[in-house]
């Protein structure tokens, strides 16, 4: 029924490897002489039309339809801020929907039973492609259904900013975990999130973590910690190398039940003490940077305290929510971010993040009701993720999944693959860095668009729409489909970026 094929994916995740990209980009503050703003984070009190309304939801949600539109359109900026911006129930976990495809294997673990979650079972290594599969596509199916909320959209923020690799790890209740550790704190306080993140066993294994120890100091995760998740690379963040072989130092530690998470099917982290650097005599002190600070070692399961006094030092240097927010104003508003951003959003963005003690909501608040968000110059200026092109379509067209399982596990393999073949693959992000369009310069989004991907995109479209679609019930739904130009007009209205 739906066009794939499966040899393909197994050779693409046997032979997946990891790739390091050491970047700075997402950091630098450019200047861009064809594009210029001077608004800052005032609140919006402009017109309050479709094309307002439009852009706010393209910019929060995966897609919108007519009536969702019409919905809030009937709605002020502050009560559509208000539905957006609400936790939405994170749906029942993945299951064996995937049985019509494998089978059984002498010697291993029975799998579970058709329509039972496997997130809790022992590992099963001939169903490892198959369960992580169903996990990504149970995502999708949640973003898919979500209803009228920013939640969906913000997972992938966090995902790209804190990514793991699913087929990297291969062992698919990990994935799970770590999904449900970014959904649990998508709308949540981000020192929180860092903290949980720094021990998550998929984050353990992905970054060396728990290979870390006072005999061999790994510092994988300690540089990205700081690069990447907390101070960044910006124009003032001047952390050192011995900084990173400091925090490497206070991490170590930290290691993965490994019984209990392929036996047991539990996702477990653990202190050794026996691991952990906790020398009395060599404490880990810290660069000017991080003013001097020094922290103690301490012995037995005291050592794993250490780890909240590296987040401490962390979360106190103002670098760290100028970075957040920088990458905030990356994913939501411009790819670029010139000196009037930097002075009038970022900066007062970052105070906002610190006065809240770090919860996200505050800050997601003020840049969406901001008048910089609703900037002309903002407005019709990104291209698509292949996500948001391929699910966006879905959305505004009113697909659904099949609800039989195995066709189920089957159309979203198939929409995987294809999404895979245009650059973005749900889970596996091309390296620690996330996806190069949301960083690297001086291309961009313009990353997602070449020749090959263009053409693939476009009869992903329309296979959408003219196979798995409902073409004139679609368009029933506009309010006056009989006239052509009214209905290209509501066309342009659902589907282009400027109207």
């Amino acid at each position: 029924m739906y066009s794939f094929d499966r040899g393909k994916g197994y050779e693409h995740y046997r032979k997946f490897d990891l790739v390091v990209f050491e970047t700075s980009q997402s950091n630098k503050i450019t200047s861009n002489s064809e594009r210029s703003t001077n608004t800052g984070l005032a609140p919006y009190t402009g017109t309050w039309t479709e094309k307002e309304i439009t852009h706010l939801l393209r910019r929060t949600m995966y897609g919108f339809k007519k009536s969702e539109l019409n919905s809030f359109g009937s709605l002020s900026l502050d009560e559509c801020l208000t539905e957006l911006l609400r936790e939405i129930p994170i749906p029942a976990p993945p299951v064996n929907n995937y049985y019509d495809f494998v089978s059984e294997v002498e010697g291993e673990p029975a799998d579970v039973a058709p329509g039972e979650t496997w997130v809790n079972a022992p590992h099963k290594g001939s169903v490892t492609y198959f369960r992580q599969m169903s996990l990504k596509g149970w995502w999708m199916n949640q973003m898919l259904q979500a209803d009228r909320s920013l939640f969906p959209k913000m997972t992938i923020f966090w995902h790209n900013l804190l990514p793991t690799q699913f087929f990297v790890s291969e062992i698919p209740v990990m994935s799970y975990d770590y999904t449900r550790l970014i959904m649990n704190h998508t709308f949540g306080n981000y020192k929180t999130f860092i903290r949980e993140l720094t021990v998550n066993p998929a984050m353990l294994l992905f970054l060396n973590g728990y290979l870390n120890s006072k005999y061999a100091p790994d510092e994988n995760y300690a540089r990205e910690l700081q690069e990447l998740f907390t101070v960044g690379k910006g124009p003032d963040s001047n952390y050192t190398e011995e900084d990173v072989y400091q925090a490497a130092r206070v991490l170590t530690g930290w290691q993965i039940d490994w019984y209990q998470l392929i036996e047991m099917g539990n996702p477990i982290h653990f202190f050794n003490p026996e691991e952990h650097d906790d020398s009395p005599t060599t404490q880990k002190t810290f660069s000017s940077f991080y003013g001097n600070r020094t922290i103690e070692g301490r012995s037995g399961m005291d050592g794993a305290l250490e780890t909240d006094e590296l987040m401490d030092m962390l979360f106190e240097n103002e670098e760290l929510s100028k970075y957040v927010c920088r990458r905030l104003y990356n994913f939501f508003v411009y790819h670029e971010i010139d000196q009037n951003a930097e002075e009038n959003v970022i900066q007062p963005l970052a105070e906002i993040f610190r006065s809240n003690d770090y919860a996200i909501l505050p800050v997601l608040e003020a840049l969406l009701r901001s008048e910089h968000f609703f900037d002309e110059a903002n407005r019709g200026a990104y291209i698509k993720s292949p996500l948001d092109h391929t699910l966006g379509m879905m959305k505004s067209v009113g697909m659904t999944a099949p609800t039989s399982l195995p066709e189920n596990f089957q159309f979203w393999e198939s929409i995987y693959w294809n999404m895979a073949g245009v650059g973005f693959e749900l889970g596996d992000p091309p390296s620690v860095a996330g996806w190069q369009a949301y960083y690297q310069q001086p291309t961009f989004d313009k990353i997602w668009i070449n020749t090959d991907t263009v053409t693939k995109r476009a009869a992903m479209q329309d296979y959408l729409i003219y196979v798995l679609g409902d073409l004139p019930a679609y368009v029933s739904t506009f309010d006056n489909p009989s006239d052509p130009n009214h209905l290209i007009a509501e066309l342009s209205t659902l589907q282009l970026g400027i109207q």
